[in-house]
């Protein structure tokens, strides 16, 4: 028998659809002048400026010395965030707030939830892949579940999900991007991604915007080796960051920097892009205008970490223009080396004062600064309710729909004019 849903269900969905067609604008982070960041920053030494630069990999399903590992860099290197990867909901909620009540100044708690909680968490709704999602004819679809992947990532206090990919996937060969793209056309690609930022964003979760300048036309995954992409720039600005120059203007909160070799961009050998200036400071900064919270791709991955060592790597990083260190693997070598820089005259003050403020800003845009403890209370019930479970079958349904009238009309070819997606 076909399950069938209270009134109060749909009215609900009901809702969140109409709020998605009337959205306009994603509500725009910026790195303005805010009381709460003016007050934090002016009393924060210089080690405490330097700590809030880094984003540490956490796990909810490890043991004791895991936690005593991220107790010691939170209360001596003051840490600014922490990404979390697998684990539980009420194991993750119990060690944020531990490490939440040890830390001076909140910290930004980030999780990749490219398609819900489910992607790293146990016991949490699994919503489609982008793939599936670029079936959909109905974007308010996609609004919607970013609004409820911010509800539920906000009850687990979760800032920032490092979603949505806005790769093109454009190489049947990537090993890496593939079911995680909205598809191969640009336009719906961008289109899509701006529905899924702004239901995140309406509902206070910093979007990412991934990875720029563009993963798609790979065949090479950055978590095992450099992947080197040979096309020229125009190719790239008109296809790989298209999506970036509609969706900057458009308010989007984070973009993560991958982890690639592009000649046409910047031709020192062998330079992964996060390390390059000439694509983060100048492209994507000044170029592009981006103002946003800018973070590297993980430093752990080879694409990245076979090129410099820990600490060496970190301190390149901000020196080509990143915010954020994500992943950071020796965050006390790094700490060191990034004073030293200072010291030499090689990374600026002004440099560090922008990158920390941004994030104290991103901290106070998200509500991180008020470190309300987690409610362990109903935890799970919250994160599985009946609306979110009723917006999944809607979501696979209307995929399944759009599929079925595919096949039975002509295939188009993917659009590469310049057009507004808008």
């Amino acid at each position: 028998m076909k399950q069938s849903f209270p009134l109060c269900l749909i009215f609900s969905i009901s809702m969140l659809l109409s709020v998605a067609a009337s959205a306009q604008s994603v509500p725009v982070f910026r790195a303005q002048p805010t009381p709460w960041a003016d007050s934090v920053i002016a009393r924060m030494d210089l080690d405490a400026k330097i700590g809030q630069l880094f984003m540490v990999a956490a796990y909810s399903n490890r043991g004791p010395a895991h936690q005593k590992e991220l107790e010691e860099l939170v209360e001596k290197y003051k840490i600014g965030g922490l990404i979390f990867f697998q684990g539980g909901p009420v194991r993750q909620a119990k060690m944020t707030n531990h490490l939440q009540s040890l830390a001076d100044i909140p910290l930004l708690i980030g999780m990749d939830a490219e398609w819900g909680l489910a992607m790293r968490l146990d016991s949490t709704l699994k919503f489609p892949r982008q793939m599936v999602l670029g079936a959909l004819s109905n974007d308010s679809l996609i609004y919607a579940m970013g609004a409820e992947i911010a509800r539920q990532g906000r009850r687990l206090g979760v800032h920032v999900n490092f979603a949505p990919v806005v790769d093109i996937n454009n190489n049947p060969a990537n090993p890496v991007i593939g079911s995680r793209s909205f598809g191969e056309d640009r336009e719906m690609v961008t289109r899509k991604s701006a529905a899924y930022i702004r239901g995140m964003q309406d509902h206070q979760m910093l979007a990412n915007a991934k990875h720029f300048p563009g993963h798609g036309d790979t065949d090479v995954d950055s978590h095992y080796a450099l992947p080197r992409i040979k096309h020229s720039r125009e190719r790239m600005e008109s296809i790989e960051m298209y999506p970036y120059r509609y969706l900057i203007p458009q308010g989007l909160g984070s973009i993560m920097v991958a982890h690639l070799s592009i000649p046409a961009l910047d031709s020192t050998p062998g330079l992964p892009s996060t390390l390059s200036s000439k694509i983060v400071d100048e492209l994507l900064t000044d170029q592009f205008g981006f103002e946003g919270l800018i973070f590297t791709d993980a430093l752990n991955m080879k694409g990245v970490a076979d090129y410099l060592a820990p600490g060496k790597v970190d301190l390149a990083a901000l020196q080509a223009g990143n915010d954020v260190l994500l992943f950071a693997e020796d965050v006390p070598v790094a700490a060191r080396m990034i004073k030293e820089a200072l010291a030499e005259g090689t990374y600026s003050e002004e440099q560090l004062n922008r990158s920390v403020y941004k994030i104290l800003a991103a901290k106070e845009w998200t509500g991180a600064y008020r470190a309300t403890p987690i409610e362990i209370k109903n935890l799970i019930a919250d994160l599985n309710t009946p609306e979110g479970k009723f917006l999944n079958q809607k979501i696979a349904e209307g995929a399944s729909l759009c599929c079925k009238t595919r096949k039975t009309s002509s295939p188009s070819k993917s659009s590469t004019r310049e057009k507004s997606p808008w």
